[in-house]
């Protein structure tokens, strides 16, 4: 959903080091990795950790691509998964918690390091110098203006602006791969993020890693002869494979965070058929590891839907769109029911910014419901759902409201690819049969109904509810700000509306999958997760009931 940070990983080997009571699991370095304040290349930097560093892990965050922990040093920080042993496959295998969580594990066994660079702020002397290239490489901003930083994090104060189309010479990224250092045609040397320019992941991956004190010895490139204009989106023609899903009737389900036995129990009390889970595509990843997933609900009895998203800055490689079509395909084959493809492409949290458009997103559907259906025909294809906004007020390349989005789908011929149209809807503060009188505003995605008939205007295909839900802060405390809009929503609430949200679908004649948002989850921070779960603390679960008649 729209409110999952924006990271990105690329899946490396991975195996488990023992489990060590009085440390956690235990984890090792596998290249330079960037420790952390938070889950995420936007927070701020504490220090680099050199290969064969140990890490004790004591949890992760929700999309399993950062885990927290402790160094053999004693600093305490978040880092990306993919750099350590335990890889993105066992960070999945910790718990769930929030930024600020107290840390429960202790240091770990010092492991062999080599070449250690601190770069945190009680650093007294320089770390070594490595030496600038010769040649470097050019970039530019892809389609927006881009701040010059004087170091790779958002922490860092600004130089002066990369505008779109400038060219910018690169001469090294961070360890991370977030950020790349380079000069712009007026002379300024900086850092700028690399999801908004010209590189491809493979590109940046290339470059050295170097320090804000590494010398820059790059020449000034020269300025654009005319302004750069970025030119509208080609949609890509592909044939169809024709579709035997089977797309008739109304089912059930419900997303899940680890389907232990009190999510279990819970879906069965509810009535549900279909359990829901997100994978997280590392490019290089075998749809093998999902297979377990895939296994385990049909053993119990469940039909399953993955929702298959990946990290924006791949999208920016023109391999990108065939190397995840292989990669759904191949879920397909492994007998997965449902597939939707990306989640909430119409935000810059998971697609690039400067970037955003349906025709765009249409030429990534094209390819993977092919393969999905060369793969098992009757495995339906949903199409990503959007965020439902009216941010933006329209639609633009940083971001778009879903109705236009949606009906810039379908004009660039998305229904020839999906079985199922994905739709979200998880905002309500007013009963699911009510079409007015929200206090906020009119807008149609504060309405259950609103977003079934914006979302009809532009497709007959029938609607998948890949998410739906409703927020109460009972049984947690307070919301934070940003989701303060629910805070008088009670439990009663929550359970009653849920339930008449499925029997509204049920009887709407247009609704295939109602899949509720959530079952089990229980973060509750910045991103308040477990106030939308159905099971809610102290292990009741009120909807159950509604859900259920």
């Amino acid at each position: 959903m729209k409110r999952l940070l924006f990271v990105f990983s690329v899946l490396l080997g991975a195996f488990i080091l023992p489990t060590l009571a009085q440390v956690g699991t235990v984890t090792t370095v596998t290249q330079e990795l960037s420790l952390r304040v938070g889950p995420g290349v936007e927070w701020r930097l504490l220090r680099v950790m050199p290969v064969g560093t140990n890490v004790a892990v004591d949890g992760r965050d929700v999309t399993g691509s950062w885990v927290r922990g402790i160094d053999q040093t004693g600093e305490v920080g978040w880092m990306a998964a993919r750099f350590l042993t335990i890889g993105t496959d066992g960070a999945f295998n910790l718990p769930v918690i929030d930024r600020e969580a107290p840390l429960s594990v202790g240091a770990p066994p010092a492991g062999a390091v080599a070449n250690a660079v601190v770069i945190n702020e009680t650093e007294t002397s320089a770390p070594e110098a490595v030496a600038a290239p010769t040649g470097g490489s050019a970039t530019t901003s892809s389609t927006v203006t881009l701040n010059i930083r004087s170091g790779p994090s958002t922490e860092y104060r600004i130089l002066g602006k990369l505008t779109a189309g400038e060219p910018f010479s690169v001469d090294g990224r961070d360890g991370a791969i977030g950020w790349v250092r380079g000069v712009n045609s007026a002379g300024v040397i900086g850092w700028v993020s690399v999801s908004f320019t010209g590189l491809t992941f493979d590109q940046a991956a290339a470059l050295p890693v170097v320090d804000i004190n590494t010398p820059f010895g790059l020449a000034v490139p020269s300025a654009p002869a005319a302004e750069s204009v970025p030119a509208d989106v080609a949609v890509t023609s592909v044939q169809p494979i024709a579709s035997t899903a089977p797309v008739s009737g109304f089912a059930v389900g419900g997303q899940v965070q680890g389907f232990g036995a009190n999510a279990e129990n819970a879906m069965r009390s509810a009535g549900m058929t279909w359990v829901k889970r997100q994978v997280v595509y590392d490019r290089g990843a075998s749809p093998q590891s999902f297979a377990g997933w895939i296994n385990d609900a049909h053993a119990r009895g469940f039909r399953i839907l993955l929702s298959v998203k990946g990290h924006p800055r791949d999208i920016l490689d023109p391999n990108f769109f065939g190397e995840y079509a292989g990669f759904v395909g191949g879920l397909a084959g492994l007998g997965a029911d449902a597939i939707e493809v990306w989640n909430e492409m119409n935000i810059d949290r998971e697609w690039p910014a400067g970037q955003i458009n349906p025709a765009a997103y249409v030429n990534m559907l094209a390819p993977a419901y092919n393969s999905i259906k060369a793969n098992n025909p009757n495995t339906m294809v949903i199409s990503g759902a959007p965020a439902p906004t009216g941010f933006f007020g329209g639609c633009g390349g940083n971001g778009c409201d879903d109705a236009p989005y949606i009906a810039g789908m379908a004009a660039a011929g998305a229904a020839n690819y999906m079985d199922c149209v994905g739709i979200h809807y998880n905002e309500g503060i007013v009963p699911p049969s009510q079409r007015s009188g929200d206090p906020r505003s009119e807008h149609y995605s504060r309405y259950f109904w609103g977003m079934i008939d914006a979302y009809r205007a532009s497709f007959s295909k029938p609607l998948c509810f890949t998410e739906i839900g409703y927020l109460s802060p009972e049984g947690y405390g307070p919301l934070p700000g940003g989701f303060a809009w629910a805070g008088d929503t009670t439990v009663a609430e929550h359970a009653a509306w849920i339930g008449q949200a499925k029997n509204l679908a049920a009887s709407s004649g247009v609704v295939r999958l109602f899949i509720v948002w959530n079952v089990d989850f229980t973060q509750y921070g910045s991103d308040p997760q477990g106030g939308y779960a159905i099971i809610r603390p102290g292990g009741g679960c009120p909807a159950c009931g509604t859900l259920a008649n």
